[in-house]
């Protein structure tokens, strides 16, 4: 047994004891490879999987890697299942590869054995896309380019797609170092180093993914940051009306962009411009259950440069769809959490990119850029008249009525008066 902060189980779950000496610094490798699944007050949980794993080979940090930090940090010995599971799972980043071909019409997908060809051939959704080109390829028309790599990371290849991404519409944007508002502005350096990691050298594989940052620490100047660099017609899509109108302000209020180049897409106004802000709400409305989205063709044919997906864990399922057919735009995913509701995560990783740059919460408090967090947990009593149909509800139910309790309407505005 070792001094050491982490007890690896075989069910894949990382137990991190938070008042070990080492424990920041294991924590510090564990995000590289690991998604964390709950953080009370004595041990931390993370949790390994197919994507934690993807998303750290994708950024260089290969099984070998993984291996090496679990045999270092683990008090007891690392399960041999772990072991092999990492090795298994990791390894398959870089198996298969998207690239050009020598007709424009097509793109060329590498294998690197004979047995993985052999299992794509027999997967009917994959047959009928794919054309055997020699003994380690297939040709795929380009328009199937988000299909294919959707499913192939469902039977467990994920894709690393090498192909150039289009350059879109040309709209001069830069980064003012002085609000309208008359404040200094400068990006901060982890919003510098987030920019540069999606984008790379602009070169093959460059230019698409997620960028994970905790709420407070500004997503949306790394958005803009993009922006500046890319310069091209941009849509960002958003979770809210409140959510546009901010993005709106900001965009306005940080770069040299004229209002009458930045427009709004929501139920209430629709005004596309070179920079256009808009709702998954209205991309998603449609008139009747079973008719056609009319508002995607906002993202089909709006030519753009580059999408921004605010908040990409709650990016919707209609969407997807229209995303795996923009496979040649820029576009990056902000978010503060790659887990999704519905078990998609698989989704975001294909169709918008792999994790480029992820920083815990705890490192931007420490630096002084975000606000030091503290968490009370206040139990609240339901009203007497929801006992009775509470304990007659489903669990589904209960949930609900449990998150909808009015009590804490009271709750809150004490919160508030207290600190107005």
């Amino acid at each position: 047994m070792q001094d050491t902060p982490l007890i690896v189980q075989s069910d894949k779950t990382l137990l991190l004891d938070v008042h070990h000496k080492d424990s920041e610094a294991c924590r510090a490798d564990l995000v590289r490879f690991c998604e964390l699944i709950k953080s009370p007050e004595h041990m931390h949980t993370y949790a390994l999987s197919p994507i934690s794993l993807w998303n750290a080979a994708s950024s260089g940090f290969d099984a070998d890697s993984v291996v090496d930090r679990l045999k270092a940090w683990s008090r007891f010995p690392v399960p041999e299942s772990i072991l092999f599971y990492v090795k298994d799972i990791a390894s398959r980043w870089g198996k298969v590869r998207l690239g050009e071909s020598d007709d424009p019409r097509y793109y060329r997908l590498s294998v690197d054995s004979q047995r993985i060809k052999t299992e794509l051939m027999q997967r009917k959704a994959l047959s009928k896309l794919l054309v055997v080109k020699d003994e380690h390829s297939f040709l795929l028309e380009t328009y199937a380019r988000g299909e294919v790599k959707l499913q192939l990371i469902k039977i467990g290849y994920p894709v690393d797609d090498r192909v150039p991404l289009a350059k879109g519409p040309e709209v001069p944007i830069a980064l003012r170092t002085e609000t309208l508002g008359g404040k200094p502005f400068s990006v901060r350096p982890y919003q510098q180093m987030a920019s540069d990691a999606l984008l790379g050298d602009l070169g093959p594989g460059c230019g698409f993914g997620t960028i994970v940052l905790p709420c407070g620490s500004g997503k949306t100047v790394v958005g803009m940051q993009i922006m500046q660099r890319l310069c091209t017609r941009t849509l960002v899509v958003t979770t809210n009306v409140a959510a546009v109108h901010q993005w709106m302000q900001e965009i306005q209020d940080k770069t040299t962009l004229g209002s009458d180049q930045i427009g709004e897409y929501t139920g209430e106004r629709k005004d596309p411009r070179d920079v256009t802000v808009c709702t998954y709400q209205v991309l998603t409305y449609r008139p009747d259950k079973e008719g056609p989205f009319p508002h995607l063709e906002l993202l089909t044919k709006g030519r753009w440069g580059l999408i921004i997906y605010d908040e990409v864990h709650m990016l919707p399922a209609p969407v997807f769809k229209v995303t795996a057919e923009l496979q040649a735009v820029y576009r990056v995913g902000l978010t503060a959490t790659l887990v999704r509701e519905d078990g998609r995560e698989d989704e975001v990783f294909s169709l918008v990119g792999p994790k480029r740059f992820d920083v815990p919460w705890n490192e931007l408090q420490q630096q002084g850029f975000i606000a030091e967090a503290y968490c009370h947990e206040i139990r609240i009593d339901l009203p007497k008249e929801l006992e009775i149909p509470y304990a007659l509800a489903t669990k589904r139910e209960k949930y609900r009525m449990a998150s909808e309790n009015p009590l804490k309407l009271e709750v809150v505005k004490d919160l508030v008066s207290r600190h107005p």
